[in-house]
């Protein structure tokens, strides 16, 4: 068996297409399909349903694709360790965020990528939770920043980062928003601005509404932050969002950011890695970056706000 076998069904698996998986793994079509055919005859068992095009994996072929994974995962780590120890960190680690994270995300990537100069961070963003998780599951993805909770705390290694919290976002002539801060029964009665239900954190806000007895409703929904706060600066409307994104776009001009009374329902973002013994030396090296990086300003509105 040849790991560039199994990493011919990966490819096949995850494209769903002879010619695109052959394109992704830089060999022939035919060659792909040899490879695949001398796979199944090792394993005497076919891992493919063989119609006039792909029609995707049998039984035993979904059980061999999530080991093939595991096994390229395994001989990627081991690359990365022994190239490590002669040349320091080196390759590229793939990180997965959800959306409400993405600004916060280079408080990660610049330490790391600072302290391993030769080490590439592909990020990819506006993932969603359960996605990530799944991709982590799959070896698609090396570590994320994503949400906490009991769930992910027993399944994966985790690193707190910072707790989530909000402010309100409204024109600045507002009267009604006066005081240090907002709680979440006051926000709701304003005409909002807020993420889409299918996000988690659009969830994440309604429990937070739902412990204050309040049940916004809101006049606009949209599933990015960026236009969340553009939103507000025309001075229609409210919104609410993480601090995160605050300090990366700093508030508008002729808005005002008020924080949301914190509460003890407040989400944690954290660094999720999968477990592995041993655990590749690129997660190591983020770990440890994670470990001594500052979030804590994220907690707060930022002071020149």
């Amino acid at each position: 068996m040849l790991f560039r076998q199994l990493e011919y069904l990966v490819a096949l698996a995850q494209e769903g297409h002879f010619a695109r998986a052959a394109q992704s793994c830089g060999v022939s079509q035919p060659s792909l399909s040899e490879g695949i055919r001398k796979l199944e005859e090792e394993m005497r068992v076919p891992l493919i349903q063989r119609g006039r095009r792909f029609d995707g994996l049998t039984a035993e072929g979904e059980r061999v694709v999530v080991w093939a994974r595991q096994i390229l995962a395994d001989r990627d780590a081991m690359e990365g360790e022994v190239a490590a120890m002669r040349t320091g960190l080196s390759g590229r680690i793939r990180i997965g965020v959800v959306p409400s994270a993405a600004t916060a995300v280079p408080r990660l990537v610049d330490p790391l990528c600072t302290r391993h100069p030769l080490l590439t961070a592909h990020i990819v963003n506006d993932l969603t939770s359960s996605d990530i998780l799944t991709m982590l599951r799959d070896f698609t993805l090396d570590a994320a920043v994503t949400y906490l909770d009991d769930e992910v705390r027993a399944a994966f290694r985790t690193v707190p980062l910072y707790r989530e919290k909000y402010a309100l976002l409204t024109d600045a002539s507002w009267a009604s928003v006066g005081g240090a801060t907002v709680s979440w029964a006051e926000a709701a009665a304003l005409p909002l601005c807020l993420l889409t239900p299918t996000m988690r954190g659009r969830r994440t806000m309604d429990a937070l509404f739902a412990a204050a007895g309040a049940e916004p409703v809101a006049r606009v929904e949209t599933d990015s932050f960026a236009s969340l706060i553009a939103h507000v600066v025309p001075g229609r409307w409210a919104a609410i969002a993480p601090l995160a994104w605050i300090h990366a776009l700093g508030v508008p001009p002729g808005v005002r950011a008020v924080p949301m009374v914190a509460s003890a329902r407040a989400a944690e973002i954290g660094l999720v890695a999968f477990r592995r013994d041993p655990e590749s030396v690129m997660v190591q090296a983020l770990v440890a970056t994670a470990q001594h990086a500052d979030f804590k300003p994220l907690e707060s509105l930022p002071r020149t706000q």
